[in-house]
């Protein structure tokens, strides 16, 4: 196996929960080269790891929304790119057309893609001369790594190694919390991409609250300004509590990076957290948690479901289980009581 192409295009959880199948083949297959296709908006993340040798990208997204002439030629171009190279395996773990159109396009010897009954948009099928075997009865992210691995005959570590290497910032980051004296500084992504998986803002403030009677400092980031006021109306409620400015992808990414504690919806930048290493709370509300959630013993853990919100002692009972000092046994049972 010489080159291979990795084919997931959105969006930024499953980029980030992507990153492993890269260590599993690096390990398989030490000489090959990796390249990864994707839209434009997130192929920064991609770049944070060493073991992409290439990341193929286009304004997918951008074209879709505003139809320019110029974001037309950058695809055009993207695919002059992409047919550049010959690929022993085009790996499509995205399944849905727009992907499988990328991995048609590519020039694979073979090209893999799920069995119908698991594609995300069944018009995909066209793409693949290769199937993936029969969806595992695990999670989404490891499910994609035995996929992958019982396609190129490998085994893997169950451990998930995201090896991701943040790009030093070009200017210092400064925010209010350089003025937090060296507090631990808990991160609450209360921003969601829809309504339904918000979590209500009073229980953000209780947790807040809670949080900053134990010493933390609490950051409170925002993507639009509809986020930014609901960021304002938390941070009213809990005593220190820091509004962050506008930050981007990398910038969010170091402050998750310095932070002691990250507590948020299932979004993206959360499952950065999770990647990063840092102690993780993931709160479900509309999304199914057995399927795409994160789990690591100690650090990071996922509570409440798919319409089963968790109250707030759940998600203190999480906490305690990822916070250092605890009894994690004794909290991560707590946690898993209230989540049930």
């Amino acid at each position: 196996m010489k080159r291979i192409l990795i084919v997931k295009v959105t969006s930024l959880g499953d980029i980030v929960e992507t990153q492993p199948v890269v260590s599993d083949l690096r390990r398989a297959f030490p000489s090959a080269k990796i390249d990864w296709a994707a839209d434009a908006a997130f192929a920064d993340i991609i770049r944070w790891n060493p073991a992409v040798d290439r990341v193929l990208c286009a304004p997918l997204r951008k074209f879709k929304k505003a139809r320019s002439w110029a974001d037309l030629k950058e695809i055009a171009a993207s695919i002059g790119e992409l047919r550049a190279e010959k690929y022993d395996a085009v790996l499509d773990i995205h399944g849905v057309y727009k992907s499988a159109i990328i991995a048609f396009l590519a020039r694979g010897r073979r090209r893999y893609g799920y069995k119908n009954k698991d594609l995300g948009e069944l018009g995909a099928a066209f793409a693949y001369s290769a199937r993936f075997g029969p969806r595992p009865r695990t999670d989404a992210w490891r499910g994609m790594r035995v996929s992958v691995a019982d396609a190129l005959g490998y085994t893997f570590d169950e451990t998930p190694d995201f090896n991701l290497h943040l790009p030093p910032l070009e200017t210092p980051l400064e925010t209010p919390l350089s003025l937090a004296s060296g507090a631990p500084v808990a991160m609450l992504f209360h921003a969601t991409s829809a309504d339904e998986k918000k979590w209500p803002i009073e229980r953000w403030a209780e947790t807040g609250r809670w949080l900053s009677a134990r010493g933390y400092t609490i950051a409170l980031p925002w993507g639009t300004q509809g986020e930014r006021k609901e960021g304002e109306q938390i941070a009213a409620l809990v005593p220190g509590a820091v509004v962050l400015p506008k930050l981007s992808v990398t910038e969010c990414a170091h402050c998750i990076d310095a932070s002691a504690l990250v507590v948020g919806m299932d979004t993206g930048l959360v499952h950065l957290a999770h990647a990063l290493g840092r102690p993780t709370v993931m709160i479900f509300t509309a999304t199914s948690r057995e399927h795409f959630g994160i789990h690591a013993p100690g650090r990071s853990v996922s509570v409440g479901d798919h319409h089963a919100p968790p109250d707030v002692p759940a998600v203190l009972a999480a906490v305690e289980s990822v916070m250092p000092g605890f009894d994690k046994p004794a909290a991560r049972h707590a946690a898993d009581q209230a989540a049930s």
